[in-house]
């Protein structure tokens, strides 16, 4: 596990959250920025489609989080009928930072200031180890599905 010192702020929230649920998860700092979902699976090593990108929509004008498979581009109109909504957009930056206090690119599933409605893609199922942003853009972490669920109270959608 990383040392705590050695972690942004945002991240070190991450781990309090992580260790209040009882996951015990190595952090891992990486040298470059991990933003993207490309940039991620080539810092660590896997397929495109194991991160999980914590995007912030506004559904119907309220911030929700969807952790999408980075190996898709989430629909917006299967993901407003996946969550019962009748308008989803992107949230614009400034929302994303006053919801979760973090910034885009380092979006973890939590150690948000409160916690967010959360939904799933059900395509991250298909694999054993995610990479989560850890609350920082240059912070990583391994999860797996249950851990996901677990952590977040998340609802399996289809958002592709």
């Amino acid at each position: 596990m990383s040392d705590d010192a050695l972690l942004p702020e945002r991240s070190r929230v991450v781990r309090r959250h992580l260790s209040e649920a009882g996951i015990e998860v190595a952090i891992r700092v990486l040298p470059d920025s991990a933003r993207t979902a490309v940039e991620a699976a080539a810092a660590v090593g896997c397929d495109v489609a194991a991160i999980a990108n914590s995007l912030v929509f506004l559904a119907d004008g309220e911030p929700v989080l969807v952790m999408t498979s980075g190996g898709h581009r989430a629909d917006l109109a299967v993901l407003a009928t996946s969550i019962g909504a009748a308008e989803v957009s992107m949230a614009p930056a400034s929302v994303v930072r006053a919801a979760t206090g973090q910034a885009i690119g380092g979006v973890a599933p939590v150690g948000h200031p409160a916690p967010l409605r959360t939904y799933l893609d059900d395509a991250l199922q298909d694999h054993g180890t995610l990479w989560a942003a850890a609350g920082h853009p240059h912070t990583v972490m391994p999860v797996t599905f249950a851990q996901l669920q677990r952590l977040t109270g998340g609802t399996v959608i289809t958002v592709a």
